[in-house]
């Protein structure tokens, strides 16, 4: 019994308190409570009803009431439950909000109002002041309290005259895109890509799309290539497209599944005859047999709530959460595979495993990485050659020969670091990507390196470089 205790939030009234006062002296009638007063509350229990149970702990308004919500006499207006006042009512530790009542508005008939009017007929006839009526076909006796609240009616709304009716017509919205993108420069700028590349993705990807929205259909692949490449709040777009947050919402999220599926074939696994041809002069010298160079980037994450997601996605290297991705490429630049987002914890041999990229590789391939890629087993059995810097062995220092070998692996496997700085130049995949972006972000991945192989200097750049 000395677990019972007043369930009222802010009381301390319990079974023990109780027992402890019935032998207590009373000064009154000199002698122990128990044989006169007794005791100065009970503790009444819930009521067995689930009906009135679900009352009494409504009454309580607890976040997480007891099994048994047991109440002291003190809470009820006659002491104890009665059949007026069953449940408790009388300082349960919180205040109840005042509900204010609605404004009644009183609209009159038809009837009342034909009685009104003529009643101050009648009175002003009585009073002997006579009011020229005149009615025509537009004078009309309306209730003004309905008239007041009718805010469709073209008195409210201040219709102006149609552009018919004034024999003009009124010109559509130029698109926007038509102002924005006026050359080259101001085009690479909202949307990474030259002014022909982007009227050319424009006109194949509005082939076989229909138009949803209230808004030109080329305005809607620049609002979401500017979302990629600027990384700007759907606030600024709405307000420079003259839309709601949400349409710019269901804009970005319709052309990121539209773009994604017809931009796949920008993302080709080119055949070892064009890698052979397309090759630079520093890996002909060097590394003439290369396939691909391979690497692992990371993107930051916002910090998910789930403590599970927040433990797959956190990056030591980083120390923050992130995404990791890898992107290969071929010696020309191009970028011909890019795996799925993978929390920051994964390894880049787990990755490399599973993202499917050993599937694009054939027997007498070699890939160029770095030493995080421990896959030289992997790539054993599908007869593929692994090109990685050495390992010191036991800490001691590389020999001339490993050391100059580091050094030409180096010389050239940084182009993949440079295709990676080119990806970023997309702010969404170089600033933290938000949680609500986490379910696209596999298709922004691909997107991006489809837009980043859409740009003509790529094998000129490196050329240069080497």
């Amino acid at each position: 019994m000395s677990s019972i205790i007043c369930s009222v939030r802010g009381c301390h009234n319990n079974w023990i308190k109780r027992r402890d006062q019935l032998h207590q002296r009373c000064y009154e009638h000199k002698a122990k409570r128990l044989e006169c007063c007794g005791a100065l509350y009970d503790l009444h229990p819930p009521p067995k009803d689930e009906e009135h149970l679900r009352l009494w702990r409504k009454a309580l308004n607890l976040k997480c009431p007891p099994k048994r919500p047991y109440v002291c006499s003190y809470h009820f207006v006659d002491g104890k439950p009665t059949e007026e006042h069953p449940y408790p009512e009388k300082w349960l530790g919180y205040d109840v909000p005042v509900k204010k009542s609605r404004r009644v508005l009183n609209r009159l008939s038809d009837s009342d109002a034909s009685m009104s009017t003529s009643d101050a007929v009648d009175n002003s006839e009585d009073d002997h002041i006579h009011m020229p009526l005149i009615c025509d076909a537009e004078t009309q006796w309306e209730d003004p309290s309905v008239s007041d609240h009718n805010y469709a009616s073209e008195a409210h709304l201040n219709l102006k005259p149609s552009t018919s009716d004034m024999g003009t017509q009124c010109a559509e919205p130029m698109p926007l895109y038509t102002t924005l993108l006026r050359n080259d420069h101001l085009c690479q700028l909202y949307t990474g890509l030259t002014l022909d590349a982007f009227h050319s993705v424009a006109e194949h990807l509005t082939t076989t799309y229909t138009n949803s929205f209230q808004l030109h259909i080329w305005d809607q692949l620049l609002m979401t290539l500017m979302k990629l490449r600027l990384n700007l709040l759907q606030g600024d777009l709405a307000e420079r497209f003259g839309v709601s947050q949400s349409i710019v919402s269901k804009v970005i999220s319709c052309w990121l599944d539209i773009m994604e599926e017809n931009m796949r074939h920008y993302i080709p696994w080119l055949p070892r005859e064009t890698i052979q041809a397309t090759m630079p002069q520093c890996f002909r010298e060097q590394f003439p047999n290369t396939t691909c160079v391979i690497d692992c980037s990371e993107t930051p994450l916002q910090k998910p709530r789930n403590l599970d997601s927040r433990g797959e996605s956190y990056s030591h290297y980083y120390g923050q959460n992130t995404i990791k991705y890898l992107v290969s490429i071929a010696p020309c630049g191009l970028i011909m595979f890019i795996s799925p987002a993978y929390g920051g914890r994964c390894s880049d041999k787990f990755i490399t495993t599973n993202s499917g990229f050993l599937e694009y590789l054939r027997p007498g391939d070699e890939v160029m990485a770095d030493r995080g890629f421990t896959i030289t087993d992997l790539l054993y059995e599908r007869k593929v050659k692994l090109v990685i810097p050495a390992f010191t062995k036991k800490g001691m220092q590389l020999s001339e020969e490993d050391t100059t070998n580091t050094r030409r692996i180096a010389n050239v496997r940084v182009h993949v670091e440079r295709v990676i700085c080119r990806l970023k130049t997309f702010k969404i995949l170089s600033q933290t990507v938000p949680i609500n972006l986490t379910p696209k972000i596999d298709k922004i991945l691909r997107i991006c390196a489809a837009l980043c192989n859409l740009r003509s200097s790529i094998i000129s750049d490196v050329e240069d470089e080497c």
